[in-house]
């Protein structure tokens, strides 16, 4: 037999064993210890540390008769050798330039062991490094400047590769917006497996930098179309009847908080009126009482009673009644001995809208009505009509939004875009949700710009930039717009690679999520994509990014996106950026803090 060394391996061959049945296999040793199986007469042993080995090799039958052994063959694994060979020279990267910041992407440099991460310098500074990816956003710029960006690859030993190409940007006139809206969701389900507490909204800097919150979701009443609460867990969402009369309460306000868990320190006590999500609610709104609370009715689970809500005169006053007699004037039902008249008063100072969606199907079992276009413009006139009443009487300005849809089919069948913004305070358009594992195919969820390349059917052809201007063709003032952001992505997986990385591939099914498949908050997925097994593409010019291994493919927006599109609603003059929702950011709040500072 021979044995030859390499750094941290040995290489093994021989001649082969006879037997009078057959030989099975051959068991390769140093010393005593077993190193390998194999079939044939030869194995490579990866992965060894340096020093003195003696290989000997043994042959066996099926019968479990072995050989006497062959060798020893004394091998000297040598130490490794340092790695002094640099990664190559990264491409030249591309910049997308804002007031006070500049997103860079480049094409990915390759080493003999591997690229750890990138530097990018702002001329001789080093301005950031990632460990993942092949972009990066740079803050702190002085807007109308110019810069000069090149990236560095980097390994695990130090070498670093010549400096890319240079790119030359200039940031843009920062377009000062203090009036940019802000406005987020906080759902009431977050407490639970996802453990994110209204607490949470301010350990994470997030309260801070809101100008709205959007409670999610009231419910209207099977029976008398009017808005309730109640304890009834919803049913499963294939269900068409999931939602009817369902409600959380003890959510909303029967849950006592601790100190620890509480914005104001302080332990929810049994004799309160008011506990749960709402107590802590207005503890917020203490600490920062410019922060604007509305309650938002419907959502995809509790829309299926709109349509009979908003059918006539009578039903649409009394739907609008209820919900300002319970959300902003705080007269709660009496559960469990909390709630109770103004017992949540001051807390909501608006109402939301989330129909989801007039006169076009959303939840399985919805009613629908081709009256539902001119019924939702009556509706939403009846609760402006109500909330200024209110106002007339109170002193307070109550805001009425809503949530609308991206898809141009649905606003033609169901909304009145003239009607409806003569109602609202704004509103916001849904900026994702454009692709998701309900289709086999991969695609983007949250494009700013439809990509060049993408393959969909001209009546599934979705972006951002579309949605918008389906409104602003029909008369929706920009003043009155507002965008919305995933803090989640939505993924497949058994996806092939092709010629596009996994884009506009043809999947198995929805990626593995944690609560739901094809579904991932953006802290998750944050985390996979660090995790050395995902890389990061993105599309500069449409404004989209995604991770892909090779089988699973999560589309995402990150701080890199959210500040391109932010930018984006900055240079179309629009209002401001709604989230969905808080729960899927990191603790720290990093992509509240992106949409922050893309808004200023």
């Amino acid at each position: 037999m021979q044995a030859t060394p390499g750094t941290g391996s040995i290489t093994a061959s021989w001649t082969a064993s006879t037997d009078n049945v057959g030989v099975t296999g051959y068991d390769v040793f140093n010393g005593s210890t077993k190193l390998a199986t194999v079939s044939g007469t030869g194995s490579t042993i990866s992965g060894l540390a340096a020093g003195t080995y003696n290989i000997t090799v043994v042959a066996f039958d099926a019968a479990g008769n072995r050989s006497a052994p062959a060798g020893p063959v004394q091998v000297v694994v040598p130490p490794p050798q340092p790695d002094t060979q640099a990664p190559t020279k990264p491409g030249t990267p591309t910049a997308t330039p804002d007031s006070r910041s500049v997103a860079l992407s480049w094409a990915a440099s390759t080493d003999n062991v591997g690229v750890t991460a990138y530097d990018v310098y702002n001329g001789a500074t080093l301005a950031t490094s990632v460990t993942t990816g092949t972009s990066a956003a740079v803050t702190g710029l002085t807007p109308e400047t110019d810069y000069t960006f090149t990236v560095k690859a980097r390994d695990a030993a130090g070498n670093s590769s010549v400096a890319s190409s240079p790119v030359s940007t200039r940031t843009t006139k920062e377009v000062v917006n203090p009036n940019a809206l802000k406005i987020g969701y906080f759902t009431q389900w977050s407490i639970y497996a996802r453990g994110y507490s209204v607490k949470q909204l301010d350990t994470s800097g997030t309260a801070a930098k809101l100008t709205h919150l959007n409670y999610a979701f009231a419910n209207i009443n099977p029976s008398s179309k009017q808005c309730f609460i109640t304890n009834k867990a919803a049913g499963n969402d294939s269900d068409p009847n999931a939602g009817d009369g369902a409600g959380d309460a003890w959510a909303d306000f029967g849950k006592g908080w601790d100190a620890g868990n509480s914005v104001a320190g302080t332990t929810d006590t049994w004799d309160q009126k008011l506990a749960g999500n709402f107590n802590q609610l207005k503890q917020l709104k203490t600490k920062y009482p410019n922060l604007k609370m509305q309650i938002s009715l419907g959502g995809w689970s509790y829309s299926k009673w709109f349509s009979d809500a908003s059918l006539t005169d009578a039903s649409r006053k009394a739907l609008v009644s209820s919900c300002i007699d319970m959300y902003i004037k705080g007269n709660l039902p009496v559960i469990d001995g909390r709630g109770g008249a103004g017992s949540a008063a001051g807390i909501f100072e608006g109402i939301d809208l989330d129909w989801e969606w007039p006169n076009s199907e959303g939840h399985l079992g919805n009613v629908i009505r081709p009256q539902d276009k001119a019924n939702y413009t009556l509706l939403a006139q009846e609760f402006r009509r109500q909330l200024d009443a209110l106002t007339a009487t109170t002193g307070k300005k109550y805001t009425l939004s809503a949530f609308l849809p991206a898809d141009p089919a649905k606003i033609d069948l169901g909304i009145d875009v003239p009607g409806l913004f003569g109602a609202f305070d704004f509103a916001t358009i849904q900026g994702y949700d454009y692709h998701g594992a309900w289709e086999t195919q991969t695609n983007q969820q949250s494009s700013i710009k439809l990509a060049a390349a993408d393959p969909s059917a001209p009546n599934r052809q979705f972006s951002s930039e579309i949605a918008i201007n389906a409104y602003l063709t029909k008369g929706a003032p920009k003043s009155k717009l507002t965008l919305g952001i995933p803090f989640y992505g939505r993924g497949w997986t058994g996806v092939p690679r092709g010629t596009t990385n996994g884009l506009y591939q043809t999947s198995t099914g929805p990626a593995p999520g944690t609560y739901e498949n094809g579904y991932e908050d953006y802290h998750k997925l944050k985390t996979m994509a660090a995790s050395g097994g995902y890389t990061i593409y993105r599309d500069p010019v449409a404004g989209h990014a995604y991770i892909y291994n090779g089988t699973v493919l999560y589309t995402y927006d990150d701080p890199t996106e959210i500040l391109r599109k932010t930018a984006w609603i900055k240079a179309q003059g629009l209002a401001g950026a709604m989230l969905w929702s808080f729960d899927g950011d990191t603790a720290n709040g990093e992509l509240m803090s992106a949409v922050d500072s893309g808004l200023r």
